[in-house]
């Protein structure tokens, strides 16, 4: 699910990179715009008031996420295509303990059990994925009319118990056969992705109005093309460059072909998100605290809200990434909403001169990533900081003129099971949801549009490369029956979803 920087320039064509990227394209950041924004990372956490009630907004969406892959199964089903993760997945030693979606959650036929589940945690947004190749299986082409009805019966379900179906486009499951025509480095993809986006508007827009174009276009163009423990598996810094900007001018086209088909429809990007502080308070850990924040946060915002790409190299690779004439007016979409996607925060601090000399990492980002160590960990080592999601709302609240904002996934990895009487007492992971619910409820008061805040996830189900070693879910689920259990976590969250409102705790 997440961004890790780790190999930034770990790739086989670090010399062909070398090549194409000729020096003067753009001018290197400066070290003084930007940086005095940033805040030194403080091992002392903010406290959010717990002392009061807190409501939230009128009509506020309270919900839950999953993703097709990580829950659907059925991966060749009714006419289903291919998709780099079915690959992925069946390629030895690329997922822990050898795990597949194949089967996964099987909420392709359980589906009614998850919209049950919903309904018993009164949740009324549901945020979803339509997985590319079970409605066009080879990502061109005829539409898989069975794949299309699945998603037809879903919508209407949830309609029909009131939750709001929010449609993610895109959550990582490309078509195998456009990765086999050269994927996403592929210029040729962003227009295939504008047919698909057009195609399902004009399938379930006059029953959907929210939509998200990606999730998290930072984490699979990185983990799939640049450090390869994502699929497809590519460790290549020239992929990884040109992914980025074939998928910023997907973001564009796809935005717009969405809106040729459905006019008054609401259309993000689910970002994956990191409050990015600077390691000491030198001016270099300060600077590249804002690099940080430029490619973790920006890289995929900047391009759409404002035609260009930020500074966080130390120059715009033009050559490398192919940008031609126009992109960037292509690349620009007025999105209706931010969808932000954050579980912790990011310390960065500046390499030495001979670090960058030795490490092409740091010639083109000079900035050295790690995560936080002050707050207390999940069960997968990820720290707890719920500050991060208050300076995160605050500064794109900030610095993009108040958009509109829906917390799209946030939440923890702890593996507990059910007890002697079958109850799963998650009490770390009710504690996370108060903690964060209660920074993001400070933001708003300090001014923030936020619309609604999802938890990842619905179900405990395969979290990617991690297989099933990993339970996010507000529901327990035994894989090997399939048998969902509300842990006392979505008792909780049922509870503050009915009422608006946070108890005080």
């Amino acid at each position: 699910m997440r961004l890790t920087r780790r190999k930034f320039a770990q790739s086989a064509l670090l010399a062909s990179a070398a090549a194409a990227l000729p020096a003067g394209l753009l001018s290197g950041c400066s070290s003084s715009s930007k940086a005095a924004g940033a805040a030194v990372a403080n091992p002392r956490a903010r406290q959010f008031d717990a002392s009061s009630p807190i409501t939230f907004p009128r009509n506020f969406f309270w919900g839950a996420a999953t993703a097709a892959y990580q829950i659907e199964g059925g991966w060749k089903e009714d006419g289903k295509g291919e998709s780099i993760w079915d690959r992925f997945a069946h390629t030895p030693g690329k997922i822990k303990n050898g795990d597949t979606g194949d089967a996964s959650c099987d909420s392709y036929h359980r589906w009614r059990e998850d919209i049950a589940l919903m309904r018993a945690m009164n949740l009324n947004s549901y945020r979803f994925s339509i997985s590319w190749p079970r409605v066009q299986p080879h990502g061109s082409g005829p539409v898989n009319s069975k794949g299309v009805d699945y998603y037809c019966r879903l919508v209407d379900a949830l309609l029909e118990a009131r939750i709001r179906p929010l449609i993610t486009l895109y959550h990582w499951d490309l078509p195998q056969a456009l990765e086999d025509a050269g994927g996403w480095p592929e210029r040729d993809t962003a227009s295939r992705f504008a047919d698909y986006v057009g195609g399902m508007a004009r399938k379930l827009g006059d029953r959907v109005s929210d939509w998200i174009l990606f999730n998290e276009p930072s984490a699979f163009v990185d983990l799939g093309y640049l450090e390869g423990t994502h699929a497809p598996g590519h460790t290549s810094i020239i992929d990884y460059l040109r992914a980025s900007h074939t998928v910023n001018l997907a973001q564009g086209t796809g935005f717009r072909a969405l809106k040729a088909a459905r006019p008054s429809a609401r259309v993000g990007t689910a970002f994956s998100m990191s409050a990015c502080e600077p390691a000491t308070d030198s001016e270099q850990d300060r600077l590249a605290a804002e690099r940080c924040h430029a490619m973790t946060n920006l890289w995929f915002l900047e391009t759409a809200l404002k035609g260009r790409y930020p500074e966080a190299l130390s120059f715009l690779p033009e050559t490398a990434m192919r940008i031609e004439s126009g992109d960037l007016d292509k690349m620009r979409a007025p999105l209706d909403f931010v969808g932000i996607n954050l579980y912790y925060r990011t310390i960065a601090s500046a390499p030495g001169a001979m670090e960058r000399l030795a490490h092409s990492q740091q010639w083109l980002f000079p900035v050295k990533m790690t995560g936080g160590q002050h707050g207390p960990k999940a069960d997968n080592g990820w720290e707890i900081w719920p500050q991060a999601l208050y300076d995160i709302v605050t500064r794109i609240s900030r610095d993009f003129n108040r958009p509109q904002i829906e917390i799209t996934e946030s939440g923890c990895a702890y593996n507990d099971g059910p007890d002697a009487n079958g109850l799963i007492n998650d009490t770390h992971r009710i504690a996370y949801h108060r903690q964060y619910l209660q920074a993001l409820a400070q933001a708003i008061a300090d001014g923030a549009d936020v619309r609604g805040y999802h938890a990842w996830s619905l179900i405990d189900n395969f979290e990617w490369a991690e297989g099933f070693s990993q339970r996010f879910g507000l529901a327990y689920v035994d894989f090997k029956t399939q048998q969902r259990t509300i842990k006392e976590s979505g008792r909780w969250y049922a509870k503050v979803a009915a009422e608006n409102r946070l108890g005080p705790g």
